[in-house]
């Protein structure tokens, strides 16, 4: 029985394996930001590389944010904002800096059902967030209220979740927080302004209740601007009893009073 058993595996893999070649070959991987061929799907071509915008230290030791220079957020490595403000997550962390480069990927991912580059960017985040993953406990999603849901038929941040509790083993709860209404598009405000849009839209689910309380989340979307949305969140997984909060984005928006 159990020879049986991985005989059936070692021929499903074979096929699959010989799918994924037949398809290469049908249809040739190309570089995620450009048309040049690469060695597998979900990769940058060598130039398209060098251009990424890798978020890497320095950063803000509390939002992420990229610094330009060692010793630019003092001695607690915080950006003038978390310094203003310290925000309710521990910490967050983006794979991608948020710019020409980037927004060939996150914006075809959001709104143009390119859903397949959340595998692309899975891997980056959990590079850019391996010491955030090693501690969660749960993978929540920062969620799309119901009627942008329908237009869009995805969930970006979901996908992302999903992808992410894939390859770190740490469970995903992609229905944990919900959006009680619709709101307005957060791009042309600041970041007073989306603090105020989306103060009180999130709540937890209540039969998600116990997949949270007294557990160390990571929430996960796919860009960071002020954090307005992310700290809304935030608040709502502590007020639901979750230990800690840290947050994992596939970009974050750069402050230009850092550059």
């Amino acid at each position: 029985m159990a020879a049986a058993g991985r005989t059936g595996r070692a021929v499903r893999s074979f096929i699959a394996a010989a799918a994924r070649t037949t398809l290469d070959l049908l249809l040739p991987p190309h570089c995620l930001t450009c048309d040049a061929p690469v060695d597998a799907p979900g990769r940058f071509c060598p130039d398209c590389f060098r251009q990424a915008g890798f978020i890497t230290e320095p950063c803000c030791a509390r939002c992420g944010v990229p610094f330009s220079h060692v010793g630019q957020g003092g001695r607690d490595q915080l950006c003038p904002a978390c310094t203003a403000h310290k925000p309710p997550w521990d910490r967050a962390r983006g794979a991608l800096r948020y710019d020409v480069q980037s927004r060939r990927i996150v914006l075809p991912f959001k709104h143009g059902d390119r859903t397949e580059y959340a595998t692309a960017l899975a891997p980056l985040m959990a590079r850019a967030g391996a010491a955030l993953l090693r501690e969660a406990e749960v993978i929540v999603p920062v969620p799309l209220h119901r009627s942008r849901l329908i237009a869009r038929r995805y969930n970006q941040a979901a996908l992302l979740a999903w992808a992410l509790a894939r390859l770190s083993g740490v469970p995903a709860v992609p229905d944990a927080l919900q959006r009680t209404r619709a709101t307005m598009s957060l791009s042309d405000l600041g970041a007073a302004a989306r603090a105020e849009v989306v103060k009180n839209v999130f709540a937890i689910r209540p039969g998600r209740v116990g997949r949270i309380a007294g557990r160390r989340v990571l929430l996960v979307d796919d860009v960071m601007t002020s954090g307005a949305t992310c700290g809304a969140c935030t608040r709502v997984l502590l007020q639901a009893g979750a230990s800690s909060v840290d947050v994992l984005v596939a970009a974050r928006v750069p402050d230009p009073r850092l550059q």
